[in-house]
């Protein structure tokens, strides 16, 4: 009898654990029992609970008049405004493939309550329905990620098989140093496996075909080890170049978008509709991209090769609209 107990308790419990609102009439009727037997089933289980009140992360069942069932109520649950952002987040980055989100959507979705689940399945169906990812070419970004992640905390030597811009095929032996995202891809930062003079480079990791480990380890210095906390900070656009300071003048709309696309802009001066911005940048190709976006709002005053550049491309694209 108390073997039979024991199993409906295990039940019940392994029901609540998965976000499932047990009713009492229900499970009173399923097992041939009382409503008073379930009631303390229910309390066998909160005993349990709260003596392994921090292994089961602050765990307890309550009762819901308003289902009129009980709930499993746990830090550990996330909430239904809590699982959205994630959920969006994942939707709006579209670096996964469809197959891949909707595994990591199924897998967050257990981690909030049943009646949070249905809302939550309401919202975001039709986004899920329409998602389309960035161009993948490699047979799964995910495994490239953990990896790379491996071959990083390793310190190990590795071969990679990447597909360049111009869609050409090259092998390149590597010193893998960090993993960061930035607007849809995952790019590996890496040295050469034979450079002497440390210069950073960037690879998509969706267009790593083929990783290699070889048996060969490396160390890093620490002024050539990455802070991705200091680098996501400097390096908005994933584009090699040195840390410099730029002063510019916007006269945008949306001075805020601004500084929110630049963490380390600061306005120094404002006149009117006119902001002079001082931000310490990672000078390479996305800047230059980044400034030039934003059309005539924008007018850099230093450092004055960034100027030059600025200038030579507008020159440029002058040109190409005065060709016949």
């Amino acid at each position: 009898m108390e073997n039979e107990r024991l199993d409906r308790v295990l039940e019940i419990f392994y029901r609540l654990l998965h976000g499932e609102v047990v009713s009492n009439k229900l499970i009173a009727e399923e097992y041939g029992i009382s409503s008073k037997s379930v009631s303390r089933d229910i309390a066998r289980i909160n005993d349990f609970l709260a003596e392994y009140r921090e292994l089961m992360q602050n765990a307890e069942v309550t009762y819901s008049h308003k289902d009129r069932a009980y709930i499993l109520k746990s830090d550990e649950f996330l909430k239904n405004q809590e699982l959205f952002a994630l959920v969006k987040v994942i939707l709006g980055a579209r670096c996964f493939s469809k197959e891949d989100m909707i595994f990591i959507v199924s897998k967050l979705r257990k981690f909030t309550t049943a009646n949070d689940r249905k809302l939550l399945d309401e919202v975001i169906r039709r986004e899920i329905y329409h998602y389309h990812e960035v161009r993948s070419d490699c047979d799964s970004v995910i495994n490239n990620l953990w990896r790379l992640v491996q071959c990083i905390d390793g310190k190990k030597v590795i071969s990679v098989t990447y597909l360049k811009m111009d869609r050409s095929e090259v092998v390149r032996k590597l010193k893998p140093a960090a993993i960061m995202f930035s607007e849809y891809y995952f790019y590996l930062i890496a040295y050469a496996a034979d450079d002497t003079q440390y210069k950073a480079r960037y690879f998509r990791i969706d267009r790593i075909k083929n990783i290699v480990e070889h048996r060969e380890n490396f160390q890093l210095d620490r002024e050539h080890s990455f802070d991705e906390g200091d680098l996501r900070e400097k390096n908005q656009f994933m584009f090699p170049g040195d840390n410099v300071r730029i002063t510019f003048e916007f006269s945008g709309l949306s001075l805020q978008a601004v500084l929110d696309r630049l963490p380390t802009a600061k306005v120094i001066e404002q006149n009117g509709t006119k902001s002079v911005i001082t931000a310490e940048v990672n000078y390479g190709r996305g800047i230059i991209m980044y400034l030039l976006s934003q059309g005539s709002w924008v007018k850099v005053f230093e450092p004055k090769p960034l100027v030059e550049d600025m200038l030579a491309e507008i020159r440029a694209m002058g040109e190409r609209y005065e060709e016949k």
